[in-house]
């Protein structure tokens, strides 16, 4: 029989409710299960048993992240089914930036009020996250903190663990001038700088609501886009080019995540005629009257992954990229220099 506690729920806690939200989102879950996960959720620990038989020197990847202050805005608009996937894609990101295949997921979500239905909704967001990375939700927590959450918030955060067999670990070691930057589009703002999109759109006082003929959408829409995951483009690619090395344009914008894909003696040279802003960073520019560096320098303006590839191998890496709709172009090249992105 599930424990219940009439003392514990006076306090604000709810075990029952708690019983009730992991039944909800088991039928999530269950959506994510891969080949290596053994067991289901309830134990203490997630077990995943990875394969190894075409790895020869196997290296484990990790990565971890939260969601941010988006979530501010899936609280104004009362919206938490997509949520998850930005807490997925801002870890599974970042691990194929190694080249590493992500296999499992954790996630910890505190709540204020323990929801069921609510609680569920967010899972589902990072079961769909995990099913577009190809990666198992092994397990997690969910944390009911009366007092210090709000009954209406919440906070998400994660962590994935991938494999790459050593002698195949994307670094920038490789990288010389003259190799060429494939840019990846992104969906939007994905999940950086929002409490600066937070201030400059005064999402707490104005309507999300407000349709805006540019965006083809509410702003509130526009600002709630998931954060797009690159993990099976990026893998398929891998099987058929050598790509020297990749950068996720996350918070710090170009000039802070590009250069962390370089050697010390080069830089990158991006070409700005190359690069498609959505409309909705051209919004946040004249609204907030923000200097174009600043926008390079706080968001990803369109571009959510950049790889260094060998000019030869270049077109074939688009055409593989573009198979799965990925909207790859050269927006650059690597040039002698500081480890520093140029803009021109």
């Amino acid at each position: 029989m599930k424990s219940h506690s009439e003392f514990y729920k006076e306090s604000g806690v709810d075990i029952t409710a708690g019983y009730e939200a992991v039944s909800m989102m088991k039928a999530h879950i269950d959506r994510t299960v891969t080949k290596g996960v053994l067991g289901s959720i309830g134990g203490f620990g997630g077990l995943f048993q990875p394969d190894l038989s075409n790895i020869k020197e196997p290296v484990l990847v990790s990565g971890t992240d939260g969601v941010g202050t988006k979530l501010k805005i899936a609280f104004l608009m009362d919206k938490h089914d997509t949520i998850g996937i930005d807490c997925v894609a801002m870890c599974v990101n970042d691990i194929i930036c190694s080249g590493a295949t992500p296999m499992f997921f954790l996630d910890y979500l505190a709540v204020g009020v323990n929801q069921p239905s609510k609680i569920a909704a967010i899972v589902s967001g990072v079961a769909e996250g995990c099913v577009q990375a190809g990666c198992a939700l092994v397990g997690g927590e969910t944390a009911e903190m009366p007092g210090f959450y709000g009954p209406e918030e919440y906070d998400l955060a994660g962590f994935s663990v991938g494999i790459v067999d050593k002698s195949r670990i994307i670094d920038s070691a490789s990288v010389k001038p003259g190799d060429l930057i494939i840019g990846l589009p992104s969906s939007g703002i994905h999940s950086n700088g929002f409490s600066l999109v937070r201030k400059v759109l005064d999402v707490e006082n104005r309507p999300l609501s407000r349709y805006v003929e540019e965006l083809s959408s509410t702003i509130g829409e526009a600002l709630l886009t998931p954060t797009r995951i690159y993990v099976k483009p990026i893998l398929s690619l891998l099987q058929r080019v050598k790509v020297k090395s990749i950068s996720h344009i996350t918070g710090g914008g170009f000039y802070e995540n590009i250069p962390r894909a370089l050697p010390d003696d080069c830089a990158a040279k991006i070409d700005s005629s190359a690069l498609t802003i959505p409309p909705v960073f051209r919004l946040l520019q004249h609204e907030g009257n923000i200097p174009e560096r600043e926008m390079f320098n706080v968001f990803n303006m369109g571009t959510g992954m950049c790889l260094t590839v060998d000019p030869a191998d270049a077109d074939k890496a688009i055409e593989c990229l573009n198979k799965d709709g990925s909207g790859a172009k050269i927006i650059g090249e690597i040039i002698s220099g500081e480890k520093e992105v140029i803009l021109c």
